[in-house]
């Protein structure tokens, strides 16, 4: 498999390279398999009940990031276990995570943004975080 990463990308490393799971050749097939899951993903989101409905929790991201993935990466909902360009430290993941979601949380139920602005900053402290080998910013 032949990636291109765009300019201040993440690259793969070998371990998470060798958890794809389609035989794919080139960075535009990858995309395009990733583009169905998460789909797919979105859908099951749409229709999910009961605990995993509540997307502020730390079990419930992961398991949303498998369902992105699952039919893309082996390790699809694992956090990474790796230092990556950017990032906190693998250690640090968890706890992160559980800050991130509680002041979402908060800022929600206390309308401290308009709901836009709630995103933009929760996306954004994903991405800081980086909890994942890929798909961190989907």
């Amino acid at each position: 498999m032949k990636f291109d990463y765009p300019e201040g990308a993440t690259p793969l490393d070998p371990d998470a390279i060798a958890g794809l799971i389609p035989n794919l050749t080139v960075q535009t097939e990858l995309n395009d398999f990733e583009a169905r899951n998460i789909l797919e993903a979105v859908a099951w989101a749409k229709r999910v009940r009961g605990p995993d409905r509540d997307m502020l929790q730390v079990t419930s991201l992961r398991k949303l990031h498998r369902k992105m993935f699952s039919l893309t990466w082996r390790w699809a909902g694992q956090f990474r276990r790796t230092q990556t360009n950017i990032g906190v430290a693998p250690e640090h993941i968890p706890m992160r995570l559980e800050q991130l979601c509680g002041n979402t949380r908060y800022q929600i139920e206390n309308k401290v943004f308009d709901w836009e602005e709630t995103a933009v900053r929760f996306h954004h402290g994903l991405v800081l975080i980086h909890p994942f080998p890929n798909g961190n910013g989907r």
